[in-house]
């Protein structure tokens, strides 16, 4: 049974501010994308039904494939994609914004790679950014994991920070985030709030994900949330779970565990202005010459 997991709350400060309600969906995607969109869009429904009036997805939500060639057959273009038309329907139905994590887009690459694409859309179900990951994850790990993602998806090439009514949110998915100077590069193009939604492999997210979660939130004085796959998928591969959203001051705001589920806390951007001000990092660059 799908869990509902813990929830964190951060409240107004006194600067009079408002906050807005996020959400978190996890999931445990399979090669079956039907099934797959229904479980994500109720879990939606779940954390409408609780106030989000932001819902964040996780990488790949859609369709987890046993292979490259799984991917690059079930990826579409914008125009067809029955994940991308169910999202913005979805948006409609329960008016919110959503945070589409990725999905595969067919795209005029030589090589047959697709975009690993992220979609911020809003309650009307209009599109309001994307952004296409830039780095891809081609790591074979001590376990035996082989990841070649680059043979499959074709990087991006830009940052993005996308304008919504809740404050300015920098667009990255998954392995970004062991790149910091993306980060720094967002937030000084005025991200207030970062996103990251994820399929870390679980032996990589024991390691790393709390850690370089709340780094990125420390460093860039920004909300970073981080919507995350979780389980066993095709072919055994899997994922850590554990999605997160963490305040400027590096504080975990709230957690999920390892099972499919909704997380929510409510967020006050004014939080990230406070941060900047005790610790202005971003305003200390120096030219420095190299080794």
């Amino acid at each position: 049974m799908a869990a509902v997991v813990e929830e964190g709350k951060m409240m107004a400060a006194d600067n009079g501010g408002g906050t807005f309600r996020l959400a978190l969906v996890q999931v445990n995607a399979g090669d079956d994308v039907a099934a797959n969109l229904a479980r994500a869009c109720d879990f939606a429904r779940q954390a409408r039904q609780k106030g989000a009036q932001f819902i964040a997805f996780p990488e790949n939500v859609g369709f987890m494939a046993p292979d490259g060639l799984g991917v690059r057959q079930a990826a579409k273009p914008e125009a067809e994609h029955p994940g991308l038309a169910a999202f913005r329907a979805l948006a409609r139905e329960i008016e919110a914004w959503l945070l589409v994590g990725s999905l595969a887009i067919a795209t005029d690459d030589a090589e047959g790679r697709v975009a690993n694409r992220s979609f911020l859309v809003d309650e009307s179900g209009e599109i309001k950014a994307t952004y296409d990951k830039i780095h891809m994850f081609d790591v074979s790990l001590a376990g035996g994991e082989d990841y070649r993602e680059s043979a499959t998806y074709r990087p991006g090439g830009e940052a993005v920070v996308a304008e919504s009514p809740f404050g300015k949110l920098g667009m990255t998915i998954c392995y970004d985030l062991r790149f910091p100077y993306l980060y720094r590069s967002l937030a000084k193009g005025g991200a207030e709030m970062i996103a990251v939604p994820s399929a870390f492999t679980q032996a990589t997210g024991r390691a790393h994900w709390h850690t370089l979660l709340r780094a990125r939130a420390i460093e860039t004085g920004a909300f970073v949330f981080a919507p995350a796959q979780c389980g066993t998928h095709p072919r055994g591969r899997k994922t850590f779970g554990h999605s997160l959203i963490v305040d400027p001051w590096g504080t975990i705001l709230a957690e999920a565990g390892e099972q499919p589920g909704v997380i929510t806390a409510d967020i006050d951007l004014a939080a990230s202005a406070r941060a900047r001000a005790q610790v202005p990092s971003l305003t200390h660059d120096r030219d420095v010459a190299g080794p």
